[in-house]
């Protein structure tokens, strides 16, 4: 009887967490979309400077201040560099999150970048979406979850006993 409460528990335990998977790549996702827009509003000023003087390169733009004798055009150019760095790091995230949800799924959970997924999970607050994304994640991990943790216990029951069960008499009543 214990055995099955703690079945049970454990998947539960399992499903509230998968559920969660959803949530959190959402919240992510709009994270994310959110900084390129802010980057791509920081870069247009240089932006329209590159396309009116340098056809649009941004790059040469950054030479032409690297270049120059006057040293706030150099400390600049470092503005710029870092600005271009973020751009593109948020932009090759932003990509990553417009494929399918187990994608997106996969990246938030394995690949994502260490400081928005950091921002992220400290804003997360707990939520249950009934969505058939949330629905699948909750129940795969109540039953992973379930299965693992009631293999090693009966794996560990079966190395302290020696591979013997106890034989249980029943009564034919």
């Amino acid at each position: 009887m214990f055995r099955s409460y703690l079945r049970l528990l454990l998947f539960t335990c399992g499903l509230l967490a998968g559920i969660q998977v959803p949530g959190l790549v959402k919240d992510y996702g709009q994270r994310v979309e959110a900084r390129v827009l802010e980057s791509r509003e920081a870069l247009s000023g240089f932006q329209e400077t590159a396309q009116r003087f340098f056809k649009g390169d941004l790059q040469a733009l950054l030479q032409h201040y690297r270049t120059s004798e006057d040293p706030v055009f150099i400390s600049d150019a470092n503005s710029i560099e870092s600005l271009l760095v973020r751009n593109q790091l948020l932009e090759n995230e932003w990509q990553a999150m417009q494929g399918s949800w187990l994608s997106q799924s996969w990246h938030v959970l394995a690949q994502a970048d260490p400081q928005l997924r950091e921002e992220t999970l400290n804003s997360y607050s707990y939520q249950i979406l009934l969505v058939p994304e949330a629905i699948g994640w909750g129940l795969s991990a109540g039953f992973v979850l379930a299965f693992v943790v009631e293999s090693v216990l009966v794996l560990l029951g079966w190395v302290i006993l020696g591979g013997r069960r106890k034989v249980v008499k029943e009564s034919w009543r």
